[in-house]
């Protein structure tokens, strides 16, 4: 067995036993040695990966509108909280508070917070935006006593799920143990006692996320408690359902999360009807949109439209970048827009949308 994250990993499994898939996920993201997000993290065109904001300016520039919409929907509160959970290399913050200073007094108001543990994104963060913003390594260290406005961008696929198969005996948890040769490896194990489990064909994978139903009703009883909006954009199903959605990126292709440990970013689809319940089980609403209707609703057409205008020779760009954050192939459809928010209102963009 070679050294790095594998190497460490194949020495506990081998001292410990195998570990969960979520055990798994959080070492290869989180381990302060080798971990993807705590040494490596590489964003972008040339990195291993291109999330929404890095596509285009239009993405960011819209989240700021909604913003300054919402704010204004909740009374201009002075001051409030706005909130970036998994920020990356800080691009879309910077778009958003680029974009608010049309809605006077939302930045004088702002008390700006980005949520981030990764030691190297902090830094981009810092050298991207300055002095303007404070950070946390939770959202509980987030001060309370005011109302919220919280955006995060492929947060939750970040977040560690355990899977189960269904077998001819029953259901049985995937685990990562050792082969003969000592390498890491997907095995089965014995499900817990008292896991809930829903009823499935043999064969089937369901993936189960404590860590994302966790979020939501965090985020519920904050929102309940302080008033506010949390506007999560994710790839992920807004339906319960079934199938393996592990993936591991690397310089921009599929790889082998075993055989990459630590060097690849990890990933899993949002549980979107997971985190919705959680949150509504603390008494905050809820609302879901295609990330192409959320887009549309807020008038991306019309944007493109107008940078086309202002630069005519940027139209064939201008173009590819609305069809990728657009169409139904590429992330339009996948990618979904979810909103928590305080009872009695509907953040703008989710009317007619609340679940």
């Amino acid at each position: 067995m070679s050294g790095g994250l594998a190497g460490k990993l194949a020495a506990q499994i081998a001292q410990g036993g195998p570990l969960t898939v979520a055990q798994f996920m959080t070492a290869c993201l989180h381990d302060p040695e080798y971990g993807y997000y705590a040494t490596r993290p590489a964003l972008g065109e040339g990195g291993d990966f291109v999330t929404a904001p890095l596509v285009s300016q239009m993405f960011g520039e819209l989240i700021g509108a909604w913003a300054a919409v919402a704010w204004e929907a909740m009374g201009r509160p002075d001051p409030f909280r706005l909130v970036e959970m998994g920020p990356g290399d800080g691009t879309l913050m910077s778009d958003v508070l680029r974009t608010v200073r049309m809605a006077p007094g939302f930045r004088e108001a702002a008390d700006v917070w980005l949520v981030e543990t990764s030691p190297p994104l902090r830094a981009l963060q810092r050298g991207r935006l300055g002095d303007g913003v404070r950070w946390a390594a939770s959202l509980a260290e987030v001060p309370g006593g005011a109302p919220m406005i919280l955006v995060a961008n492929e947060l939750l696929d970040c977040l560690p799920v355990r899977q189960f198969v269904r077998t001819a005996a029953g259901w049985a948890e995937q685990v990562v143990g050792l082969d003969a040769e000592g390498r890491l490896a997907f095995g089965l194990a014995a499900t817990p006692a008292g896991t809930l489990l829903p009823d499935a064909r043999e064969g089937v994978v369901y993936e189960q996320s404590a860590a994302q139903a966790a979020l939501g009703a965090e985020l519920g009883a904050r929102i309940v408690r302080d008033g506010g909006a949390a506007l999560l954009i994710d790839y992920g199903r807004d339906r319960p359902g079934f199938g393996d959605t592990l993936q591991a990126m690397l310089r921009h292709r599929k790889v082998d999360p075993l055989a990459h440990a630590g060097e690849a970013d990890l990933t899993v689809h949002a549980d979107f009807p997971a985190v919705m319940e959680a949150a509504r089980a603390e008494g905050a609403g809820t609302a879901i949109l295609t990330q192409a209707q959320f887009l549309a609703r807020l008038g991306i057409g019309e944007r493109a439209e107008a940078l086309v205008r202002a630069r005519p020779d940027k139209a064939p760009v201008i173009g590819r970048q609305l069809n990728r954050l657009m169409a139904a192939d590429q992330m339009g459809d996948l990618f979904k827009a979810c909103c928590i928010h305080s009872p009695g209102w509907t953040p703008p963009a989710f009317e007619e949308a609340d679940a």
